[in-house]
């Protein structure tokens, strides 16, 4: 790395640090603590999923283990207590870990078990977001879109484009949890995100009171016996008023 500028040979351009140790900050800190993390899972035999470098497998005779990576924050699940217990003692003799013991609440999800299963949902998500927006006291709508809309270009300009993109990103993030807004907020997105107007703030807010009134619906995750999908798909051929583009909608059940 580059002599700071307060070093006494700054000037030197031949001269630089070696760098021992990557910290916070550098461009390639990110890099070096991923492969440190990866390093360590892979001699405890676990092998990188193709799909999804940060997602871990270790499978044999004890059982399945899988380790879910974000920057530093690990999620572990498998189906032997055990070799989760065995996997947690050997990462605290690798790295400097704390165990938060049973996942409860992740990137902005919650997430509750039963003996019906996994429930997931974005409520103090939603919550935040409605306090943000200063909907939170608004009255809650039965639909998150109205089925005659027809968005357009025309119409009084937005002011704080900003405010309205902010606002449909975090919306975009709650679709994880809420299929149910997924269509209301696509539609958002498939307009020209740098000149919105009134009417696509006034659809914002239409979902927004929808949120209102379902604020702590999510997605339950059962134990099934078997691995059934179910698909379906749909296709409003040439919808789109702009550009006569099509919108293809799809949902998939297991």
């Amino acid at each position: 790395m580059k002599l700071p500028t307060s070093h006494p040979q700054s000037n030197n351009l031949n001269l630089v640090c070696k760098l021992h140790k990557s910290i916070y900050g550098l461009k390639q800190s990110p890099r070096a603590w991923y492969a440190k993390l990866s390093s360590v899972l892979e001699a405890a035999g676990f092998q990188s999923s193709n799909a999804d470098s940060s997602l871990f497998v270790r499978s044999g005779s004890a059982g399945k283990v899988v380790v879910l990576i974000y920057v530093d924050d690990l999620i572990v699940i498998g189906d032997n207590a055990n070799e989760i217990n065995n996997l947690k003692w050997y990462l605290k003799q690798k790295l400097a870990i704390k165990d938060l013991g049973v996942l409860k609440y992740f990137l902005g999800i919650e997430m509750a078990t039963s003996h019906k299963g996994l429930f997931l949902n974005q409520r103090k998500y939603a919550l935040d977001l409605l306090q943000e927006s200063g909907m939170l006291d608004s009255k809650p709508a039965r639909t998150p879109l109205d089925s005659k809309i027809k968005l357009d270009m025309e119409g009084e300009p937005l002011n704080d484009i900003c405010y309205y993109q902010r606002l449909v990103g975090k919306l975009i993030y709650l679709t994880i949890t809420r299929p149910d807004i997924t269509y209301a907020v696509s539609i958002l997105f498939l307009t020209p995100m740098h000149s919105p107007t009134m009417l696509h703030l006034n659809v914002v807010k239409r979902i927004l009171r929808y949120l209102k009134g379902s604020v702590c619906r999510g997605i339950l995750m059962k134990k099934n016996d078997n691995v059934h999908i179910l698909g379906y798909t749909d296709a409003d051929w040439a919808g789109n008023c702009l550009d006569r583009k099509s919108t293809t909608g799809y949902c998939a059940f297991v």
